[in-house]
C-alpha cells in the first residue's frame, strides 16, 4: 500500500460540537470512504454534549477521538528507519554502518530502547583527541573487535573476553629494554622477532598483536593459551596496526547519552524545527513514550512534511475550527451556515445549502452517488436533523429536512418522537456539570469587526429545569466572558415546548445591543425573545446587523 493511500483524511466539525457536527462528520467520511477507497476518519473538534452521548451510545456508536490542532507532526513525517546498535560494537563497525547507510548518526539500543547516538563527530574525536595508551581498556575493550579493527585473526584465546587492564606499547626496543616497560595486561604490539614475542609471554602480557603476518611458534602459541594470553595476528605494518587499534573501542566510550534530543510522534513539526535551529546534530533520535526507538529525523526531512487533510463539516468559521486549520489542506466545507472566515491555500469543494442541518446535505450526497446508506448511519443523521432542527419546530428547517428525516427514520427503524423526547431530556440533563461546563456544552465564537461575542444554549422541555440552569449559568456569565477573551456573551434558555428562549446577557453595551436589535424598552426586565429557538437563523443575524451598525 502507498504511503498516500495510507495517509488519513479527517473530516471534523466544529469546537464545542453539536449532534450535527459529531453526526454528519461520522456518516460523511463513511461515505467519502466507500467512494475514494481511502480512509477518512471521523474526528471531534471538543468534548461533546450529552445530548451526542446519548445518540451515539442508542446507535451503539464509538465516540470520534479528540483532534486539537491541525498542525503537521512528526507523525507527519517520514522517519529515516536504522537498526540501532549495541553499545558493545566498535566504532569501526559504526563506521562501516555509516557509509553503508550515507548516515551520519547512528541510535544505540538495547533491547530497542534508545541508550545514545554516535556521530561521525565522535568518531573524528577518537583520531584527533585520543593521547593516552590506557584508552583501549578505561572502555574495557573486546578483543574480538582489536582483532576485526586490525583485520587480523585470533591464533589462541577468548577472543570474547576483554582488555580490561593494561595499555597498548609497541615492541620496537631490545628485550632489556622492553621488559622496563612493558607491563603485566598490557596490549603489545610487534613484528617478527622472536625475542620479543618470548619478552611478552614472560611479562604476563594480556594480548599480543603480530605485525606482518609473521610466524609464531607453536611454543609461544601454547605458552600464551595457558597463560590465558590473546594473540592476534594481523597482514598490516607497525604503524598501520598501531593507528587501527583506535576503531576496536567500543562505541558506548564516546557516545553521547546524558541530555538527548529526542522528540516523540505527537511533537509538532513548528517545535520541533525550533529546537533543532539551535542544536547542532543532523538527525535526531524519535522515541516513543517508553524510550523505544521508532527512528531518525533530519532538517532536510522536515522541508518535505506533508500537511495534514481535513474535511470541515458543518461550519466554516475559523473561530470555531479546529487550532492550525490555517495549516492544514482543507480539501471540502459542507456547512449550512453564513459564510465567514476559513481561508483555504488552494481551490476547495465547498459546499453551502440553506437547510436546517448539515446532516440533511449529507444524506443529499448519498443518494447522488448512488451510495446505500446502513441503518446506523441513517440513525445518525435523522438524529442531527431532530437536533438541529428542535424536532421541525425551528424557523430553520425546510421541507428538505422533514423529509429526509423522516426517509433516514424508515431506513433506521426509529420513531421519531420517542426518539427526539428521549434525546432532549438527556440534553437537558446537565445535573453534576459545573456552570463552565454548562456555558460551553453548546457554544460558538463569531467575529464582527473588532466586536467578538459568543452565543451559548441550552434546549429544555421543561420550563422548571430552565429556571434552575439560568441560577447556575447566570453569575458565572462576567468570569466566562474574561476568561475566554470576548467582549460580549449571549445564553439563549430555549424552552422546545412553549418555542421561545430566555437571553441572557453579558459585557459592555450586550444588554443594550440584544434591547435595540429586538426594539424592546429599556425597562425590560427578564429578556424574553418569543418564537426565537436557532441561534444560527434568528439570534445571531439580528445580532450581526446590530453589531454592524
Amino acid at each position: 500500500m502507498s504511503r498516500e493511500k495510507e495517509r488519513k483524511v479527517y473530516v471534523v466539525g466544529h469546537k464545542n460540537p453539536d449532534t450535527d457536527s459529531i453526526c454528519s462528520a461520522i456518516a460523511y467520511a463513511a461515505l467519502k470512504t466507500k467512494l475514494t477507497g481511502r480512509t477518512h476518519e471521523p474526528r471531534r473538534a471538543g468534548q461533546p454534549n450529552e445530548e451526542t452521548q446519548y445518540v451515539l451510545e442508542h446507535f451503539h456508536v464509538k465516540t470520534p477521538s479528540l483532534l486539537t490542532d491541525l498542525r503537521e507532526q512528526i507523525k507527519d513525517v517520514e522517519l529515516k528507519e536504522v537498526e540501532g546498535l549495541r553499545s558493545s560494537i566498535s566504532i569501526r563497525t559504526a563506521w562501516e554502518k555509516m557509509k553503508e547507510s550515507n548516515i551520519h548518526t547512528l541510535p544505540v539500543t538495547r533491547d530497542g530502547k534508545l541508550e545514545g547516538v554516535i556521530t561521525i563527530g565522535d568518531i573524528a574525536k577518537t583520531y584527533m583527541e585520543v593521547y593516552d595508551s590506557m584508552i583501549l581498556s578505561k572502555a574495557r575493550t573486546q578483543y574480538r573487535n582489536i582483532a576485526r579493527a586490525v583485520e587480523g585473526e585470533v591464533l589462541t584465546g577468548n577472543e570474547h573476553s576483554y582488555l580490561l587492564k593494561g595499555k597498548v606499547v609497541i615492541a620496537a626496543s631490545s628485550r632489556i629494554l622492553m621488559s622496563d616497560f612493558i607491563d603485566r595486561d598490557d596490549l603489545v604490539i610487534m613484528g617478527d622477532r622472536k625475542d620479543a614475542q618470548r619478552c611478552a609471554v614472560d611479562r604476563d602480557v594480556s594480548c599480543m598483536v603480530v605485525c606482518q603476518n609473521a610466524p609464531v611458534s607453536d611454543e609461544i602459541i601454547r605458552e600464551a593459551s595457558e597463560k590465558q594470553i590473546v594473540i592476534i595476528r594481523t597482514p598490516h605494518d607497525t604503524f598501520t596496526a598501531a593507528q587501527h587499534i583506535n576503531q576496536s573501542i567500543p562505541v558506548k566510550y564516546f557516545m553521547t547519552k546524558g541530555n538527548l534530543v529526542t522528540f516523540k510522534m505527537k511533537d509538532y513539526v513548528d517545535d520541533v524545527k525550533e529546537v533543532m535551529a539551535r542544536k547542532r546534530f543532523r538527525d535526531f533520535p524519535i522515541v516513543d513514550n517508553k524510550g523505544k526507538f521508532l527512528g531518525l529525523i533530519s532538517r532536510r526531512r522536515l522541508l518535505n512534511v506533508k500537511k495534514k487533510e481535513v474535511i470541515l463539516v458543518d461550519h466554516n468559521e475559523k473561530s470555531q475550527a479546529v487550532d492550525g486549520v490555517e495549516e492544514a489542506d482543507v480539501l471540502e466545507i459542507i456547512d449550512h451556515h453564513r459564510l465567514s472566515s476559513i481561508e483555504t491555500m488552494g481551490p476547495v469543494f465547498f459546499r453551502n445549502q440553506p437547510v436546517g442541518c448539515t446532516a440533511t446535505i449529507v444524506w443529499q450526497m448519498y443518494q447522488e452517488a448512488g451510495e446505500e446508506i446502513d441503518p446506523v448511519n441513517a440513525g445518525l443523521l435523522c438524529s442531527a436533523i431532530i437536533s438541529d432542527t428542535l424536532m421541525f419546530r425551528s424557523p430553520t428547517c425546510t421541507p428538505v429536512d422533514e423529509k429526509a428525516a423522516h426517509t433516514l427514520a424508515e431506513i433506521a427503524g426509529i420513531e421519531i418522537e420517542s426518539l427526539a423526547q428521549e434525546m432532549f431530556n438527556a440534553g437537558s440533563n446537565l445535573k453534576g456539570k459545573s456552570a463552565e461546563e454548562i456555558c460551553f456544552l453548546d457554544f460558538k465564537q463569531f467575529t464582527v469587526n473588532d466586536t467578538v461575542f459568543g452565543v451559548g444554549q441550552v434546549n429544555s422541555m421543561s420550563a422548571e429545569e430552565l429556571k434552575e440552569l439560568k441560577k447556575i449559568v447566570e453569575p458565572h456569565l462576567e468570569k466566562a466572558r474574561n476568561s475566554h477573551g470576548l467582549n460580549m456573551i449571549f445564553f439563549m434558555l430555549t424552552n422546545i415546548i412553549t418555542e421561545s428562549s430566555e437571553l441572557l446577557c453579558c459585557g459592555p453595551e450586550a444588554r443594550e445591543k440584544i434591547l435595540s436589535a429586538y426594539d424592546l424598552p429599556e425597562e425590560t426586565g427578564e429578556i424574553m425573545l418569543k418564537g426565537v429557538v436557532s441561534r444560527k437563523k434568528q439570534l445571531v443575524p439580528t445580532l450581526v446587523g446590530a453589531l454592524q451598525q
